[in-house]
């Protein structure tokens, strides 16, 4: 069985790590080249950050509203956060919004 986005990204298998497409994994290449050039440092994939804490209500719990970023990298003394977008849904919409408000970092998309 064969894999397929929503969206119709084709996901990428390379170098035993799985990108959801091949902008991703395009992008991935290129970050590190700047990695290994000295432009950039500490790059890493695929960083949790939570945007709302789980929480009980009634009994019950209400799990955690995350952000998974793409990419997260130092650049010029300052943290980036990047993400591959191909198609904005809503759900990324407000997520980006509560990145900046929460953790005061705007997502730079590529």
């Amino acid at each position: 069985m064969t894999y397929r986005s929503k969206y119709h990204a084709k996901p990428v298998q390379a170098n035993g790590q799985r990108f959801d497409s091949r902008k991703e994994y395009r992008r991935w290449c290129e970050l590190k080249t700047l990695e290994r050039a000295g432009v950039i440092s500490d790059l890493e994939r695929q960083v949790k950050y939570t945007l709302v804490p789980a929480q009980r209500d009634c009994g019950k719990t209400i799990r955690a509203v995350s952000y998974i970023a793409d990419f997260r990298y130092i650049q010029n003394g300052s943290t980036v956060v990047e993400d591959c977008k191909g198609y904005r849904t809503e759900v990324y919409k407000l997520k980006k919004k509560l990145m900046l408000w929460v953790h005061g970092i705007s997502i730079r998309e590529t």
